[in-house]
């Protein structure tokens, strides 16, 4: 059992960290960290991990779970991957199932998704990791967490309330709560990305509760209320939505299909590093994409016009007074699926929302910024699109 770590120039542990190792050391049975952004909530945990599982005094499971396998590769997989560095063994990696054995102890560290429940299910282990808790179904972290004889650890941002604060589980025996902001882990955010995020003080208070005061925030009023994950888009005649970046914003390319009344979407590109249009060209010549309709915020109709002289099929979106709604309200005609490896687009999807008279407390027509380029790229391409669905309007529900 590991019952001392010492920091060095290679490792710097926050404070979050040290209050994971403290309920470990104390024998706490479950460890639920609630908190901001850039606060280290995951990267601690792995870290931790880590550290258990290289010194442990005999073979151990550790299981690594979140909502999607797409998630966990593009989130904690690779934090644990940056962790590793160069004390990765390549033999000791088995990549087909996600399973890596410490060569020293003998421990195990499994990376299984919660959307495979069987596997979950199957067999026990000493630890347990549950990556935005928040996303998983209330049953499959119970069946997971009974199958977990040591420790469990929990992680997430305080959107809004879930199954966890109904059950009220941090007031359990043997249970710990930790709170964390980006203020515990100063010596690892830049400055830049401190002012980025102290900006949303008055701009959005409900995104800077949560994400900057790790505050249990309110989703209310959201554009787009309900969706579906899927592995892959159907078989259809596809076409694209394009959302332009400039400044700090992403470029967003949005693949989507129709199948009756479904809506399915896939995000092809989210690249925040200040694409030019010949760049955004190339990206999409690498995708195969050369006849498909491409449809583009109007907006930028410079732009669209330089990449169709690179002999793409691309032409403005709807756009004029009342387009934004109009767009709305044709996506949400559908029943709306992101594929899972849709990442961006579905953490978007759960947070944009309609802002707050800051006097009346009324919801305006204007939505969050920052949560609207995933969705803005679909709703270019099912505004314009000839083969949109167009009967009456409808909620859109699970099923």
């Amino acid at each position: 059992m590991v019952t001392e770590v010492k920091e060095t120039k290679d490792i710097i542990l926050t404070s979050t960290f040290n209050k994971l190792m403290d309920a470990w050391l104390q024998g706490y049975r479950r460890v639920f960290m609630e908190g901001g952004t850039w606060s280290s909530k995951t990267y601690s945990a792995m870290q931790l991990i880590k550290l258990i599982l290289e010194n442990y005094k005999k073979p151990i499971l550790c299981t690594v779970t979140s909502e999607s396998m797409p998630h966990l590769k593009r989130g904690v997989m690779r934090d644990w991957l940056n962790i590793m560095g160069n004390e990765l063994i390549d033999k000791c990696w088995n990549k087909t199932d996600f399973i890596y054995t410490y060569p020293k102890s003998g421990c195990l560290l499994e990376f299984v998704s919660a959307d495979q429940p069987a596997k979950l299910k199957g067999g026990r282990r000493e630890i347990l990791f549950c990556n935005e808790l928040n996303n998983l179904a209330r049953d499959s972290y119970r069946e997971a967490d009974m199958r977990t004889r040591l420790f469990t650890i929990c992680d997430w941002n305080p959107v809004s309330e879930f199954w966890f604060h109904d059950d009220k589980l941090a007031e359990e025996k043997g249970n710990v709560y930790i709170h964390t902001v980006y203020t515990d882990t100063l010596d690892v955010v830049p400055q830049s990305q401190r002012e980025n995020i102290e900006s949303y003080k008055y701009k959005d208070p409900n995104w800077w509760n949560v994400y900057g005061l790790g505050l249990v925030g309110k989703i209310e009023g959201l554009v787009y209320p309900f969706f579906e994950q899927v592995d892959k888009l159907p078989l259809g005649a596809y076409f694209y939505g394009l959302d332009f970046g400039f400044s700090f914003d992403p470029t967003v390319l949005v693949k989507n299909v129709i199948i009756g009344d479904n809506l399915y979407s896939q995000e092809m590109f989210y690249d925040d590093s200040g694409l030019t249009n010949g760049q955004i060209a190339q990206k999409m010549e690498l995708l195969g994409i050369r006849n498909e309709p491409i449809f583009a915020d109007p907006s930028e109709p410079k732009s669209i016009e330089e990449i169709r002289q690179k002999g793409f099929n691309i032409q403005e979106a709807v756009h004029g007074k009342g387009s934004v709604a109009f767009g709305i309200q044709k996506v949400n005609q559908f029943y709306q699926h992101w594929t899972k490896d849709s990442l961006n687009c579905i953490k978007e999807q759960r947070n944009h929302r309609y802002l707050k008279d800051k006097i009346t407390g009324l919801l305006r027509e204007d939505t969050t910024h920052q949560w609207s380029h995933g969705g803005d790229g679909r709703r270019y391409g099912v505004s314009k699109y000839k083969g949109a669905y167009t009967g009456d309007a409808r909620a859109v529900s699970n099923h």
